[in-house]
């Protein structure tokens, strides 16, 4: 009796064990109801338990999906032509060869006992304990016949191997038992990537690839079709569930695949789950691509719900070898099916099984105890006359039928593998012969029984050309290697056909070219999340969901550093038009032939003209009265600062470098300061004169032409002294300023070339010439009531207010521009045009009437009588008191008078001063 082996403390052994009793507990029910039958013997080729017997010296079994799922209760539906009797029958073609092959198991005769799994593991499970039943010991001597004679018990044939089975979650059910009876089992089509595990399923092995080898083919085949967004439909159970799971570590592996939805058709599926399934995998519509792990009814159901929800031509399917090249899930829905891609272990027709099912008949073919039900369902014929109804469009069979000629046929894609399978058993068991049995014929005592360890070693060695010719190996977890052919299923003129479109071979070979999607549409459709993200924009990953992005313009001056960011660029930089790098600023500066420069240019060269017109006039008549009477020595002075208040505006234009910098720290404010130095020790000393001519007639002090010189230089080197400092703590230099016209349209942007002189430099730097100015003034303002005709105080004045009016605009529209992209041509301008038009000011006011009366009325440039300086004061101040209509006199009468007689004076030693008339600018 069959003995279980000791629980042993490991966990996973006591589990072990605990099937093993269960499996027995089973097997002893069977074998007492079988034994309590009085069986009759079965002849060769005879039926027993709804399965095909062949009688041989070894016995192979055989599984396969002769019938699909049943409902409603039934353990088996509808007969499968293809997928069931093709294969069934490739077993059976290949146990003939081997058996007529002299060279191949000489004199020993493979038998078979088939069994029809109808596509349930549980209804598989039932039928594969028949495998093993021989292995259990029975006792009949309890068994008597009513005769009181012992019964005849038939010993049933020993299975030393098991070719099958197809669905994979059918093989894991089996091989759990096998295994515990040491009985090989060869797969013919179970690619679930589970039965790898040697550790579980050790006596498993197979001839096609397992599904980690398809899903990774389906990921390329993903990868190059530019589809990143995908979903997944799997049948309950091993196959579909594993192949789902391969294909998701796979594309989480390679990366740049996400999933939509994955969706589980139970195993036994209610009205209504297939629309449900549809209706999930059109929650996004962006997902078209459904990856297919399920078996071939399951599809046949899904496409035609699909078809049902008018679907028609939006799902691109990818199906895995259960649905390979088949026929049957597409019958009256190739639309439907149009454009999908579909993957199959790389096989070939076999011709010579083609030769072998279509000259199967009734007559020669009765070993197949279903070929009368594939015979009617073939034909569309009964065998039996009374089974045809009328009307029901139905015809006796007439046994005349031909397979091929009065019906379509075409090679079920699995026959290949179904003989390689078959093959690989027999070459494992003739070489276990050769070794066991050296120089004997037939079995030799050594392979009685044939001890399935042995046998399985020799399997897994194996490296023969299969029926193909391609190689038949196994690894050592017993799986095959990966060669696959890839199909599309086309309609080209109204003719449905898988198409080869590539294969898969470790890697991916396709010709794009020959694919044709729904419609007849040549271009890829997409199935992607998210479209992709224009040039300058990053991406924003949904969070979960690596695959699906929004996409972020990298606006502002932000330039796009990769996928994902978005960086800054330098602050001399740019980004380019379409933000994917940065481009230097371009550098502007104020053009000669700009309208902001021409402006100050024009009235530059028109005062430096009117200046240099008064020095040449004031030159030629150097020694003329009104002259002499404007004080030459500050004259001069005056007329320096006002030509150098006109140049300075070149200087403001000119391309700035370290010398130009350099000349604008310098002229920029020493103009203004010699000018403004000059007219206020002018003031002053008129304001002294006068202020002391009211007291006494004695003469102030530092009056003389050369103490006015001293103090005007002077005054004017406090300006050079805070530039030489400023020099020394601040070299000059040229610069680029990127931030005055930096907008907030990166286009826009400028760099400005300027001296490195900012506004409070600015402000400092003519700060001390307002200081001048502003003194200035008051002196004027304090003189305003001395008479006109006796000095210049009230065209100075006239002139400082108008120079504080102008410098007040200047004030608001240089600072208030200073947000303004036009900031570096308003502010020169400005600045020119405010230096020049006070410089213009005091040309105008203080020299322009002198000129005038010099050139067109020389009889008023005349010298007068001289009198004492107390007369000359004293008549002043007395007819500015009582006569306010003496200002009607020639222009510089009274003044010549004061001034000559000053001059006559200034010989004599005891005076110390010489004139006190003022000079204009």
């Amino acid at each position: 009796m069959f003995q279980p082996p000791a629980c042993r403390p490991n966990p996973n052994g006591c589990q072990r064990n605990i099937h093993i009793l269960l499996v027995l507990l089973l097997l002893l029910l069977y074998s007492s109801l079988k034994a309590s039958l009085a069986a009759k013997p079965k002849g060769p080729g005879q039926t027993h338990l709804n399965s095909i017997r062949i009688d041989g010296d070894i016995s192979l079994g055989g599984l396969f999906p002769v019938h699909a799922r049943g409902h409603d209760g039934k353990p088996c539906g509808e007969l499968k032509k293809e997928k069931g009797i093709h294969r069934l029958e490739a077993m059976l073609f290949a146990l003939d060869r081997i058996n007529n092959d002299n060279n191949l198991l000489p004199n020993i005769t493979l038998g078979a006992r088939i069994l029809d799994t109808c596509s349930r593991d549980t209804h598989a499970l039932e039928q594969s304990l028949t495998f093993v039943q021989a292995l259990i010991e029975k006792d009949g001597t309890d068994v008597k016949c009513l005769g009181g004679g012992a019964p005849i018990i038939t010993k049933p044939e020993r299975v030393v191997g098991v070719i099958g089975a197809s669905s994979s979650s059918v093989s894991i059910m089996v091989a759990n038992i096998l295994r515990l009876f040491k009985i090989p089992q060869v797969s013919y089509a179970s690619t679930a990537p589970e039965l790898s595990d040697n550790t579980r399923y050790d006596f498993f092995s197979r001839v096609v690839p397992p599904d980690t080898y398809q899903a990774q083919a389906m990921v390329d085949i993903v990868k190059a079709m530019r589809w990143n967004f995908v979903s997944t439909v799997a049948s309950e159970g091993n196959y579909g569930e594993s192949g789902v799971d391969a294909f998701i570590q796979k594309s989480r592996e390679d990366g740049g695949v996400c999933i939509s939805q994955s969706v589980k058709i139970p195993r036994e599926p209610k009205q209504g789950e297939f629309d449900k399934v549809i209706r999930r995998l059109g929650e996004n519509p962006n997902a078209r691509v459904v990856i297919l792990f399920a078996n071939e009814d399951d599809i046949r159901r899904l496409l035609h719900a699909a078809k049902k929800a008018n679907q028609t031509g939006h799902f691109i399917w990818v199906g895995s070898d259960s649905w390979g090249s088949k026929i049957s899930p597409v019958v009256h829905q190739e639309e439907m099916a149009e454009g999908a891609v579909t993957i199959l272990p790389k096989r070939q027709s076999i011709k010579g099984f083609d030769r072998y099912f279509i000259s199967r008949t009734l007559e020669n073919n009765r070993r197949n105890i279903w070929f009368a039900e594939f015979w009617e369902n073939n034909f569309s014929c009964k065998l039996s006359r009374h089974a045809v109804k009328k009307g029901s469009g139905l015809k006796k069979c007439t046994n005349q039928e031909r397979i091929g000629k009065d019906s379509h046929y075409e090679q079920e894609g699995k026959v290949q593998f179904v003989i390689d399978a078959v093959y690989s058993m027999a070459h494992g068991l003739h070489n276990m012969h050769k070794e066991l049995c050296p120089g004997k014929v037939g079995l030799c005592a050594k392979m009685d029984p044939i001890n399935g360890t042995h046998l399985l070693k020799h399997i897994r060695r194996l490296n023969f050309s299969g029926i193909a010719g391609n190689p038949v190996l196994f690894n050592e977890n017993g799986d095959a290697p990966g060669r696959y052919e890839i199909y599309q299923y086309q309609i080209r003129n109204r003719t449905a056909e898988y198409k080869v479109i590539g294969h898969w071979t470790d890697q991916l070979h396709l010709n794009v070219r020959s694919m044709q999607w729904p419609g007849g549409v040549r271009q890829v459709p997409s199935s992607i999340c998210s479209q992709p993200c224009q040039p300058g924009e990053r991406k924003k990953i949904v969070k979960g969901i690596p695959c699906c992005w929004h996409c972020e313009r990298c606006d502002g001056y932000q330039y796009q550093a990769d996928t994902y960011t978005c960086k800054m660029c330098r602050f001399d930089l740019r980004p380019n038009e379409n933000h994917t790098g940065c481009v230097p600023i371009p550098i502007v500066k104020l053009e000669w032939s700009s309208p902001w420069a021409v402006i100050p240019v024009l009235i530059a060269v028109l005062g430096i003209m009117a200046t240099l017109f008064v020095v040449v006039t004031f030159i030629r008549y150097n020694d003329t009265p009104i002259v002499k009477a404007s004080g030459r020595e500050l004259s001069y002075v005056l007329l320096t600062g006002i030509f150098l208040c006109y140049a300075t505006t070149f200087l403001m234009i000119s391309t700035p470098d370290v010398g130009i910098c350099s000349l604008r720290r310098i002229f920029l404010g020493l103009g203004m300061s010699i000018s403004y130095a000059a007219l206020l020790t002018k003031t002053n000393r008129i304001y002294r004169i006068f202020e002391q001519g009211t007291m006494s007639v004695s003469a102030p002090r530092f009056i003389s032409p050369a103490s006015q010189l001293v103090i005007t230089f002077t005054l004017a080197s406090v300006q050079l002294l805070g530039v030489c400092i400023w020099f020394g703590v601040d070299p000059s230099k040229a610069i680029i300023d990127y931030e005055d016209q930096r907008t907030s349209n990166p286009a826009l942007a400028r760099g400005v070339l300027k001296c490195d002189i900012s506004d409070l430099s600015l402000i400092c730097l003519l700060g001390y010439s307002m200081l001048l100015m502003v003194t200035c003034t008051v002196y004027a303002i304090k003189t305003r009531g001395v008479p006109e005709t006796f000095n210049e105080a009230k065209p100075i004045g006239f002139t400082m207010y108008t120079t504080c009016i102008i410098w007040l605009a200047f004030i608001p529209i240089f600072f208030g521009t200073s947000q303004s992209t036009e900031k570096m041509y308003i502010q020169t301008t400005t600045l020119t045009i405010s230096v020049s038009l006070s410089a213009s000011v005091s040309l105008g006011l203080l020299y322009m009437p002198k000129v005038y009366v010099i050139l067109l009325h020389p009889e008023q440039n005349v010298p007068k009588r001289t009198r004492s300086l107390k007369a000359v004061v004293t008549a002043a101040t007395m007819s500015n008191k009582f006569n306010p209509k003496a200002g009607l006199r020639p222009n510089g009468e009274a003044k010549t008078e004061l001034c000559e007689s000053l001059e006559t004076q200034s010989f004599s030693t005891k005076q110390t001063y010489i004139s006190y008339s003022n000079h204009a600018i």
